[in-house]
């Protein structure tokens, strides 16, 4: 897979909860957990099941980053 998004982080799919449209997507990577909100046809043509390693590729136009003081 080739694609143009440089932020891409490979983790493992811990949970894939369906609802009627949508599905949220977990992963573990590197323990942390990231989510995304995807359609269920992207889950069935992916294959998307628990246990399996996946990407979560972010795209965004801003990211902010903050600091505890």
């Amino acid at each position: 897979m080739k694609i143009s998004a440089r932020n891409q982080l490979k983790g493992t799919v811990t949970n894939v909860e369906k609802g009627a449209v949508s599905s949220i997507v977990t992963l573990d990577v590197s323990g942390n957990t990231v989510t995304a909100t995807i359609s269920n046809a992207a889950v069935e043509d992916l294959g998307l099941e628990v246990g399996q390693e996946a990407y979560a590729i972010i795209k965004a136009t801003s990211v902010m980053i903050g600091v505890d003081h």
